[in-house]
């Protein structure tokens, strides 16, 4: 079984309102063959709680707009560290930076085909690497940083 063409339209869309906003590192798995739950799972994430709660607005502003889609479920909201958005076809994770790295989602689901996004969305695969050093470098170089 592979994800319907609903799910790719959901995902597709789901990745550029996720990349329009900046997200980190989208990636999108056929999860289809391994859960009865669901097609497909949408993974994005953001240096801080404002920004995924951002991207998670702008996800599901778009998928209503442009296709009509509301989430059965919203899940995480409060402290804006890990959203869920359940569509029932797809599922969409925006995690913290912070968040993503511990739960590794990816090692989960590496065994089940990548499904390829929009090309905005593909340009962010190692954004919140290049985020961190760079916040690295700023706070060493900030009065009372690493002096080493």
């Amino acid at each position: 079984m592979t994800a319907t063409d609903r799910s790719l339209e959901l995902i597709n869309t789901a990745a550029q309102a996720a990349a329009d906003k900046l997200a980190h590192d989208i990636i999108a798995y056929d999860v289809s063959d391994v859960l009865s739950i669901t097609d497909a799972f949408l993974l994005a994430s953001a240096p801080n709680d404002r920004q995924v709660k951002s991207i998670v607005d702008e996800i599901e502003e778009r998928l209503l707009k442009d296709l009509g889609a509301k989430p059965v479920r919203r899940e995480g909201d409060r402290e804006a560290r890990w959203v869920l958005l359940d569509y029932v076809d797809i599922v969409v994770h925006v995690q913290h930076s912070e968040e993503r790295v511990f739960y590794a989602l990816e090692r989960l689901w590496k065994d089940c085909p990548e499904l390829e996004l929009p090309e905005d969305a593909r340009a962010t695969r190692g954004k919140a690497e290049e985020h961190a050093k760079l916040q690295a470098a700023e706070d060493a170089d900030q009065p009372g940083g690493d002096w080493s």
